[in-house]
Order: structure tokens, then C-alpha cells, then sequence
């Protein structure tokens, strides 16, 4: 049928006046209340009220304005059914063909640091999502449906069908539109429950600020599908990539491929890995990851120079592996990234020459990241039944809170040694082992079961890399349980060890540090990454 009688009333005005002014141009009745009826009469469009509609004034500040027969019965009644449509002629009920609604904004308001729990309460809206479901519900039949709307950017489509249709929609765009009503109302309603299950005082004052925990008791996620993915870790298992709602600045979830194959799971997860390590250092640095691992990291005055010292540390493992920068790739960098073979490559920009150069390549990945500071709210892990969730390891160690244990002193160059490594070490799997020297890892043992088979493994790498660790610092993600790890790093030609201590056997582990002549700090942070 055709759209004859639009009903709009936003919060988000964005784009409503032009929208409402497009409808009424197409001969479209309007209905609205409240703000949204005096910014369009104010626009000089013909509107009528949604109180005189329905012969009803709203009730109780507004809390009652729409819940009427004459709104639900003109968007839930069946354009195919003749019953129905038999009944709103008894009743008087007009059909309301198109629904333009989006939500009080809850979010917004309980996100501000004075935000009552009156306020929160009265930013939970009801009439709203009953006719955003309402609508939905009823978006299909073979002789029509209701069109709704939340998102301003899907006014032009609408208008677009209508213009392409003699004022009808298609059932493929109302379908669409009914799914992200769903969606939108399930989100509503999950951060609603997130909210009120995480207030610690039962019956707060409406004019408190009420006392919330960190963790609710109903916590509700809503991802959106990226991409269907060819399949998971393995062949025989399938996957998907999905997004939050809302993306953050710097995350991986903003890249934009310029080039190359379709992402895979693995190298999405990978990408992740080596684009939150090297975003993790204000100098620019470059990142080679395989297998969510680090196996070569290094700082660089240029993004060629980062790249052949990282490059340096474990070539072998570099082969199909990431690559991430922190700096623009220019034609340099992009000249000797593209002589070894990789998966993914990203960074933040690119100059004009370097996406010359990459195109040759046309089988690797280029990726874009913009650079920014926001981090996940939480991360989470699948277990069997259930999710462990966590804030993210975004924590900076403060430098001063570190305490040296050993009777030898830093020098500048072994501090400055130390805290690479030890900036490394949280991004690499435990238990980690991370030998280092002059802004670049020399050697790096992850995700063994033993933390002196780290230290061992991180030596043989080295060792394998034609690399010195004579006068190399160490880093280790958590503390040494045994004098035995730090033997084996002593032996390896290591003058510094970076940890956090907290072992029953410190006193052990630092008279083996004062006994072999090396330096030792301890943070009192760990770093755990499984």
C-alpha cells in the first residue's frame, strides 16, 4: 500500500525536517508529538498532534502520550486482512503507514558522572519501543506493511523506494529496517538491565546519585557482523567477525583494507595482536607477530629502520607472519616489507609511492588503522557455559613505583633497555620471556608451561638469529618462582632482569642477582597473557 500517513517523533532530530518536509511534498500526512511536532510546525509543515489524533491529551508529564488504540491499532493492523481493516473503520483508526521513532537516550544520560537514578528512570522510554515493535511486527504482508524507521541515514532510502514505486516500499527494505528495529530495542533494553541490576542500594532516592558496582549482574552484549568469514582456525570450523555498536578510536575494528585477500580469522586475530603492541609506544616502533606472538619488535627513527631491527630478531618466524608500524609506511619501508612474504600489513597511513609499491603485491593485505587512545571496555573469553570477562591490561606502569632489589644500580641504558622489554612482554603469551637491547627484542620465549623453558627457548632464538645477549636486558611477564630462570638468562649474557617479584622465594632470586653480578628491578605489577 501506499505510505499515507507517517507518524515522527525523535530525539535525534538529525535530517527530520528535511525528511518530513520530503513526505509531506509527496503527499504524506504527519503525525508527532511533542519537540518533534513544534520543530517541524516551526518549519512550516502541517502537522497534527498525536493528542488531538487520538482525542486523548497526554497524561503524567508525558508518560502516556501514544499507548492508544488509535496508534497501536493503525500500526499493528493487517493491510491483507479484511477484518481488521474492518475493525479500525468501526473505530475510527486510520493506518499509520510509516513510523520514524529513536529512543530517549538513555545511554547518554546514565553515562554522566551526576546522573541521578530520577533521571535515569525518567530517560527509560516506553512508548517508543512498543511502537518501534509494533511497527516491526507488522513491516510484511503481500498486500503491505508498516515502514520503520531509527537511523536518519535510512530517510533518503525510503524516499528513494517511494519515489521509484509510486509511494510504496519494497518488503526487502522494510524487512531490513524491522531487523534493526530488534536490534535496537534489544540493546536498549539490555543496557537498561545492565543498569539497574548493578545498583548496589535497592531503593535509592530519586535525587541520589546511586551507588553502582562495577560489574552487573546482567551484563548484555550486541555485536554486528563484519564479515562472514571463510572459516575459523581451522578449515572445518566456520567463523564470523563481529563489531561493537560503537567502534573507539584506534582499535582494530576501524581498518580499512586498501588491498590484498579477504581477512581471515588468523589474521584478524593476529592484526590485533601486533596493532595493540605497537600502538602501545610513543616512539615509532614496528611489530612483527605469528601466531598472536611477538616475534620481533624494535623501535626505529624511521619506519625502515624499525622494520629491519624487528626484522633481525627471529627472521624465520617473521615468514607469513604481521606486520604493524606506528608511523606513516612510506617507499622505503614499503620497498623492503614487500621483499619478504607476509600476511597483513598495517599502519596508520600510507604514502601515495608505498601503496604504488604494495600493489605489486597484490596478495597482501593492507590495512589502515587510525590512530587513537580508546580501548575496549571489557574483554572477554569463552568458556563452557559462560564468559570470563575483564577490563583490559591498558595499566601503565608508573617508573617510579619501581624498586631496584639488587645491590648493582641501573645504568640509563639498562633502565631504558628494561622498560622495552618489559612494554613487550605484555603482549607476548605466557609465560614470556623477552631478552632485549638498544630498542629492539633480541629474543622472545612464549607460552610455555615452565618459565626457565622461556628463558631458554628466548636464547636459543637468539642464538639461532645470529644475536648477542651479551649485556642484553630481560624481561619476564610474571615472577621468577626459581633461581633457576634467572641462571639460565644470567648464562645467556643478560646484565639487567626486569620482573615483578612477588615470589615466596624473592630473597632466593635476588641473592642469585647480587651472586651473578646483574641488575634487578621489580614493578609489583604482573602482566599474565594467555
Amino acid at each position: 500500500m501506499k505510505i499515507q500517513t507517517a507518524l515522527l517523533s525523535v530525539s535525534d532530530k538529525t535530517g527530520i525536517v528535511d525528511f518530513a518536509q520530503a513526505l509531506a511534498s509527496r503527499g504524506v500526512r504527519l503525525l508527532s508529538t511533542g519537540g518533534t511536532a513544534k520543530l517541524l510546525k516551526e518549519a512550516g509543515l502541517s502537522v497534527t498532534e498525536v493528542a488531538e489524533h487520538t482525542g486523548s491529551p497526554e497524561i503524567l508529564d508525558g508518560r502516556v502520550k501514544t499507548l492508544h488504540p488509535k496508534i497501536h491499532g493503525g500500526l499493528l493492523a493487517r493491510r491483507d486482512d479484511a477484518a481488521h481493516l474492518q475493525t479500525l473503520d468501526e473505530h475510527g483508526i486510520s493506518r499509520i503507514d510509516l513510523l520514524a521513532v529513536n529512543l530517549y537516550p538513555f545511554r547518554e544520560t546514565i553515562a554522566k558522572k551526576d546522573c541521578s537514578f530520577g533521571d535515569a528512570i525518567e530517560n527509560i522510554d516506553i512508548g517508543g519501543p512498543a511502537m518501534l515493535r509494533a511497527a516491526a511486527k507488522n513491516h510484511g504482508s503481500p498486500a503491505g506493511g508498516v515502514t520503520v524507521v531509527i537511523d536518519p541515514l535510512d530517510y533518503s532510502r525510503i524516499l528513494a523506494e517511494m519515489d521509484a514505486d509510486e509511494g510504496k516500499t519494497s518488503y526487502a527494505l522494510r524487512l531490513e529496517l524491522a531487523g534493526k528495529v530488534y536490534a535496537h530495542t534489544a540493546s536498549y533494553d539490555g543496557a537498561i538491565a545492565s543498569y539497574l541490576s548493578s545498583l548496589t542500594n535497592p531503593e535509592p532516592a530519586a535525587e541520589s546519585t546511586p551507588e553502582r558496582e562495577e560489574w552487573p549482574q546482567v551484563l548484555s552484549l550486541q555485536l554486528y557482523q563484519s564479515q562472514a568469514l571463510r572459516y575459523g582456525e581451522n578449515p572445518h570450523q566456520s567463523a564470523a567477525f563481529y563489531k561493537d555498536q560503537e567502534v573507539g578510536r584506534g582499535l582494530l575494528g576501524n581498518y580499512q583494507q586498501l588491498q590484498g585477500k579477504e581477512l581471515s580469522y588468523n589474521n584478524i586475530a593476529d592484526a590485533d595482536a601486533a596493532w595493540e603492541c605497537v600502538r602501545s609506544f610513543d616512539a615509532g616502533a614496528c611489530v612483527i607477530v605469528k601466531h598472536s606472538n611477538p616475534c620481533g619488535v624494535a623501535l626505529g627513527e624511521t619506519p625502515l629502520a624499525a622494520y629491519q631491527q624487528a626484522l633481525k630478531t627471529d627472521p624465520t618466524s617473521a615468514f607469513g607472519g604481521i606486520i604493524a608500524l606506528n608511523r606513516t609506511v612510506d617507499a622505503a619501508a614499503a620497498t623492503a616489507i614487500s621483499a619478504q612474504f607476509l600476511e597483513v600489513l598495517l599502519a596508520p597511513s600510507y604514502s601515495p609511492e608505498a601503496l604504488d609499491i604494495l600493489a605489486q603485491k597484490k596478495n597482501v593485505r593492507v590495512l589502515v588503522v587510525p590512530d587513537g587512545q580508546s580501548h575496549n571496555d571489557f574483554n572477554v573469553k569463552r568458556v563452557g557455559g559462560g564468559w570470563l570477562v575483564q577490563t583490559p591490561d591498558t595499566y601503565r606502569d608508573a617508573v617510579e613505583n619501581f624498586k631496584v632489589v639488587s645491590e648493582k644500580q641501573p645504568t640509563e641504558q639498562q633502565l631504558q633497555d628494561m622498560l622495552f622489554a618489559w612494554n613487550v612482554a605484555k603482549y607476548v603469551k605466557s609465560n614470556a620471556i623477552v631478552f632485549t637491547a638498544g630498542g629492539m627484542t633480541l629474543g622472545v620465549g612464549a607460552g610455555q608451561m615452565s618459565r626457565v623453558d622461556s628463558a631458554r627457548i628466548a636464547s636459543i632464538k637468539a642464538s639461532n638469529a645470529g644475536l648477542s645477549l651479551q649485556g642484553s636486558a630481560v624481561a619476564s611477564d610474571a615472577f621468577f618462582p626459581f633461581r633457576d630462570g634467572l641462571d639460565v638468562v644470567a648464562d645467556a649474557g643478560a646484565t639487567c632482569v626486569i620482573q615483578p617479584g612477588g615470589s615466596i622465594r624473592d630473597d632466593e632470586v635476588i641473592a642469585a642477582a647480587n651472586e651473578r653480578g646483574i641488575v634487578m628491578i621489580f614493578t609489583g605489577t604482573r602482566h599474565f597473557y594467555h
